[in-house]
């Protein structure tokens, strides 16, 4: 059974990042359309063909290999001038990049070609796969937050604890010697829902946890609801040391990775735990704070890079916030399936993955770096900046930017993300990620 479930769960993964692909295809080819340039092909996928089929001027298709996928607009460059053989690898690159490009062009149809379109139109066109995926990864953090909840302590005490222990202690029974919990001499029980403590309401569990934290040593009115009555207990905060936590109640850790202590009030009692649901916006927070945690990750990338060699080839711990390959998230995909967990816990973490994974799309495509849409977005700003400046300064308008004179730093480009991609590939399928550690 374990096994089914762990291939359900990456076939589901595999599904989702299909659609994802297909959606950000989409995404260009919509505006491409309304704009009038000529689409010749929509693929999902790269490599051998499995299927495809024509609707009018347009081939929609499967590929073999589930990478990724793209539209083939007619002219997204300027139609070369040059003749004759080309000498030298890199003019022979741009050469056939040259070739390649003229071929989209159909005869009497040149008006329809992409880089005929304003600078506007072509950044709307290229925007619109990234931004896809942008949307996709709002709609599911949405989801998540506001339809399903975010797994949070309610205010409802699940269990109280006879005496206080110290931190990080082994210890499972009280002993002797041991003081008494605040909660259980202040008479709090497994059930009580907390209704207010020191005359401020009390919504979720985190914020009696900051009061009582704020408040070692202070007695506390604390109002409970209990079998359908309210009862006032006065609850005396002992002083602990506890780990640090910030503002989104998050633990707080050094320099070098130790956890960052200090003394406050303790109350020893624990809340149930349930998925609550947040104010609509949540999920638009939840993806931009993804966002800016993918664009961190893209910032120190080399370094990443090289600490996922270093534990594939030796027995150094692999980040597991690192980045992954389709593989390695697919098998993150499986083992959560796969997990002795409730239904819904397993879905929420299969949709954070394929939440996280279009906002991964988003960010990586965004770079504006050719053959990714932020380098041809990059492409057509400059022709509109080139195009502004001989119009300020009175001089004709200049020939639209030849893109096929970078293909040498496209290649060198290709060719890092390809070795990217294998170095991902082989660390994810012989020392892959585990969320269960």
């Amino acid at each position: 059974m374990e096994t089914l479930l762990y291939i359900l769960g990456i076939l589901v993964m595999l599904v989702g990042l299909g659609l994802s692909i297909g959606l950000h295809e989409v995404g260009h080819l919509v505006p491409a359309k309304l704009f009038g340039v000529r689409v010749g092909q929509y693929m999902i996928g790269f490599g051998p063909r499995l299927w495809s089929k024509r609707f009018g001027e347009t081939e929609y298709g499967f590929k073999a290999l589930p990478i990724g996928g793209f539209i083939s607009m007619s002219g997204m460059y300027p139609p070369s001038k040059e003749t004759g053989a080309a000498k030298g690898m890199f003019r022979s690159l741009v050469q056939d990049a040259r070739s390649a490009n003229d071929e989209t062009i159909t005869a009497g149809e040149e008006a329809r070609s992409f880089y005929r379109l304003p600078v506007w139109k072509r950044v709307i066109v290229m925007l619109g796969g990234p931004l896809m995926n942008l949307i996709l990864g709002i709609l599911i953090f949405t989801i998540l937050a506001s339809g399903i909840g975010l797994s949070q302590g309610t205010t409802t005490i699940a269990s109280v604890s006879e005496c206080v222990l110290p931190a990080g202690s082994t210890q499972t029974e009280c002993a002797a010697d041991d003081p008494a919990a605040p909660a259980a001499e202040a008479g709090i029980l497994p059930g009580d829902v907390l209704v207010s403590i020191d005359g401020t309401p009390i919504s979720t569990f985190a914020d009696a946890s900051a009061i009582i934290r704020e408040s070692p040593g202070e007695t506390l009115s604390v109002v409970v609801d209990r079998d359908g009555g309210q009862e006032t207990l006065d609850l005396t905060p002992v002083a602990a040391e506890r780990q640090a936590v910030d503002a989104a109640g998050a633990p707080v850790f050094d320099g070098e990775g130790a956890p960052v202590m200090q003394e406050v009030g303790y109350a020893g009692f624990g809340a149930q735990v349930a998925f609550v649901q947040q104010p609509i916006g949540t999920g638009t927070e939840l993806a931009m704070q993804q966002t800016g945690a993918v664009a961190s990750m893209i910032v120190t990338l080399p370094v990443r890079l090289w600490d996922v060699g270093v534990a594939l080839f030796t027995d150094a711990e692999r980040d597991p916030n690192g980045p992954l390959s389709v593989v390695g998230v697919g098998r993150l995909a499986g083992e959560v399936a796969a997990t002795d967990a409730p239904v819904l816990n397993r879905m929420v973490v299969l949709l954070n993955l394929l939440g996280a994974l279009n906002i991964a799309l988003f960010v990586f495509n965004m770079i504006p770096l050719l053959p990714l849409d932020g380098g041809h977005i990059v492409v057509a700003l400059w022709d509109g900046v080139r195009r502004a400046w001989a119009k300020l300064t009175g001089r004709p308008a200049p020939a639209p930017v030849d893109a096929t004179r970078l293909v040498p730093l496209t290649v060198v480009v290709a060719v890092i993300l390809i070795g990217m991609g294998a170095l991902l590939l082989i660390a994810d399928l012989f020392d892959p990620v585990s969320l269960l550690g």
